[in-house]
């Protein structure tokens, strides 16, 4: 399976709304999350249907010929089926927060590494950084990290001891590595602003950190929101970051292709411009998409 397998990683640009429905809270509509982390999550099949009409309008030659075998037919076709491409859902790898140095930060827990780890160690990726444990008032940082002053760290309205750690700027440049080609300038940016949290730490940033913005309804000829028309919706801030695997399950038709090869053909290096989610008119849900290989 590990020749077979693809690690796919989502960055957001824009705020990125995908829906769950209609909230029971103050936020009319919430975005998706994982039922037993609570932590955001794209849905595997989401990312697929949006991939799906991005190369039936940008495929070559290849992708042309293998499209059907990819991502299956209508049930009404003789040979349909549900395509040979699966998707896991994207999970949280990385959150933006607001930080009183450096601007915001990319910042993760030990639980999201291990996750991590488990869904690269599926991709090929070998040789990773030893565990890391922390207090919920620590923070390990990397070395030229942004986001320090003296030993302290500020985000949002908390404050955190804070320490550099060799290991976490391993994990850093690990995850870098996947995120961004060699020569992008994002690349330092994530680097100088990586940051380990404690898993209850992590866990009360990424409930709260949200956006939600009100929105409203104008009425076409009085030009005043129409009554009732007022509603909250929630999204994940740009430069979030998830990811997921994908791989490509046995082929149909009798085809001599390998599985390898189709997967080859649809998950190559470099970025995919995608858009995810609701809201695309007013600009939400562009988001950049890689696939990497260990």
């Amino acid at each position: 399976m590990t020749n077979n397998t693809r690690m796919f990683w989502l960055q957001a640009i824009t705020p990125l709304h995908v829906g769950a429905g209609k909230g029971i809270g103050f936020i009319d509509m919430p975005i998706m999350r994982e039922k037993v982390t609570n932590w955001p999550v794209v849905p595997g099949s989401a990312l697929k249907g949006v991939l799906r009409d991005h190369f039936k309008n940008n495929w070559d030659v290849e992708q042309e010929k293998h499209f059907k075998k990819a991502f299956g037919t209508k049930p009404s076709d003789e040979d349909s089926n549900a395509g040979s491409l699966i998707f896991t859902d994207a999970h949280t790898i990385c959150f933006p927060v607001r930080s009183l140095y450096g601007t915001f930060a990319y910042i993760t827990s030990p639980l999201v590494l291990n996750r991590v780890k488990r869904d690269m160690e599926a991709a090929g990726y070998k040789d990773f950084p030893s565990e890391l444990t922390l207090n919920s008032d620590q923070i390990l940082h990397t070395k030229n990290s942004k986001l320090t002053k003296g030993n302290k760290i500020f985000f949002e309205d908390l404050d955190f001891h804070a320490s550099a750690d060799v290991q976490v700027d391993k994990w850093a440049t690990l995850l870098s590595n996947g995120l961004y080609s060699p020569d992008s300038p994002f690349k330092q940016i994530f680097l100088e602003r990586f940051a380990l949290l404690s898993d209850d730490s992590f866990n009360f940033l990424v409930e709260t950190g949200t956006e939600v913005s009100a929105r409203i309804r104008i009425n076409q000829t009085s030009k005043i929101v129409e009554e009732g028309a007022l509603w909250y919706e929630e999204s994940l801030p740009p430069e979030a970051i998830l990811g997921g695997l994908v791989w490509c399950d046995r082929l149909y038709g009798g085809n001599t292709m390998r599985e390898g090869e189709l997967i080859d053909h649809f998950c190559k290096p470099g970025d995919l411009n995608i858009q995810i989610g609701g809201k695309a008119t007013v600009g939400k849900g562009r988001v950049r998409c890689r696939f990497t290989t260990g």
